[in-house]
């Protein structure tokens, strides 16, 4: 070349053979596709991942964070202001207040109708629709009230009057074509008694009623359908509380002024057995299954478990100071029993006989009740004037922690309470 040549640049191309120009595009595209596939795949990758990641952090959620309760409201009457209150079981707090009749002592649900009645001592029944509180009536059915017990199919309902010696039956059907929460009950009839009612049990049938009466110390069977008196047995001192078996086959009293139970058939209208249970009997809870009998003994803080088909006592458990009342899940699993003496709740496993756990609930507990999806214990306690709120979950029971989640102001002397189940599309 010879100086100050000027020659043109050689094109790129021109310095590489065409087979080295092929294996060069060849590695260009490979290297090209392997960086796309990478980078694809690492983007599938990162959102597998994510994927990965969320789902497990989901699942750690839901085994920490339980499902939210669901919105039943439990009813509450309080005696000494006359009111039945509503409180929000998931909210945790009251949403509606109603005046009553005076002195109210029990609300029952009426079946197949969102309606509560209210039982005043007073001889009155106050009539509510719910779940949006409303009065409906309030009912004269005598000098007194007491054991309010509905038919089956809600038709139909029988109340005590013990200070006018008397049953009184209601139909609860009202005007016929208004809907069952606007219906208004009526007394129909009334039926003299022997003796001063204290207590009345209606069979599962719904076709004969039993009343416990003091002087004489008698039980007396009826027929629901006819207000006819089918027959009487004698019993044991001051026959109280009864539950009836299933089957309808026979009744059990308790003798609450002596420490024994009796037994009576149903369609015999006769005494089977007087069944000694060593303590004064003041409240009867029939397991659902109807085979045997949990006794409570107030003033002995005693539990005594009764054989319902053999009527012998099978086992006597201690209980905390004067149990009141009781509640079973309906798998049998779990009784729960308040306390009114040392203000404690109890639940006891019902097959091994074992106390699972004991939680301070207030002052004076008289009533409870079960969530219908049983998840939550509502508590009616008269000294505290509030309503206890637990878990009743078997899976969170023990003895080394409190059940209790909350309690809610509801009245000045709360005395009973029920859930309904509301919710149900049944219902």
């Amino acid at each position: 070349m010879t100086i100050g040549e000027h020659r043109k640049p050689k094109r790129f191309a021109s310095h590489i053979s065409e087979d080295e120009q092929l294996r060069s595009g060849i590695t260009i595209a490979r290297v090209k596709a392997e960086w796309v596939l990478r980078t694809r795949a690492g983007k599938i990758f990162h959102f597998a991942c994510q994927l990965v990641f969320a789902f497990l952090a989901s699942c750690s959620l839901s085994c920490r964070r339980a499902a939210p309760l669901v919105p039943y409201s439990a009813y509450v009457v309080d005696y000494q202001t006359g009111t039945l209150t509503a409180v929000n079981l998931a909210r945790l707090r009251t949403t509606s207040s109603l005046a009553v009749a005076p002195r109210p002592v029990c609300v029952l649900e009426r079946p197949g109708a969102r309606q509560l009645y209210v039982v005043s001592e007073d001889g009155k029944i106050s009539v509510a629709a719910f779940p949006h509180l409303k009065n409906l009536t309030t009912l004269d059915v005598g000098r007194s009230a007491k054991d309010l017990a509905f038919s089956p199919d809600g038709r139909s309902a029988y109340v005590l009057d013990p200070a006018g010696q008397q049953l009184v039956f209601l139909d609860c059907e009202g005007e016929p074509g208004s809907p069952p929460e606007n219906r208004i009950p009526r007394v129909i009839s009334h039926l003299r008694l022997e003796g001063t009612p204290s207590d009345l049990a209606l069979s599962p049938d719904g076709k004969t009623l039993v009343v416990a009466s003091a002087t004489p110390d008698r039980i007396t069977f009826i027929d629901a359908a006819t207000h006819a008196i089918l027959g009487s047995t004698g019993v044991g001192q001051s026959p109280g509380p009864m539950v009836i078996l299933p089957d309808s086959s026979k009744v059990f009293v308790a003798d609450t002024g002596e420490e024994k139970i009796s037994a009576a058939t149903l369609p015999g209208h006769k005494l089977l057995s007087h069944i000694e249970i060593g303590v004064q009997p003041t409240a009867l809870l029939l397991k659902p299954d109807g085979g045997e009998i949990f006794v409570l003994g107030g003033s002995s803080s005693t539990l005594v478990i009764v054989d319902a088909f053999h009527d012998n006592v099978e086992q006597t458990f201690p209980l905390g100071l004067k149990p009141v009342a009781g509640v079973f899940r309906r798998d049998m699993s779990v009784l729960y029993i308040a306390n009114a003496g040392d203000g404690t709740v109890q639940a006891l496993d019902v097959p091994n006989r074992q106390l699972l756990a004991s939680t301070q609930v207030g002052m004076e507990p008289l009533a409870l009740a079960l969530t219908p999806d049983e998840r939550i214990l509502v508590v009616a306690d008269q000294a505290a004037s509030s309503l206890a709120i637990l878990h009743a979950d078997p899976t969170s029971l023990s003895k080394d922690s409190s059940l209790l989640i909350t309690t809610v102001p509801v009245g000045a002397s709360p005395v009973d309470v029920v859930v309904p189940d509301y919710l149900n599309p049944g219902q």
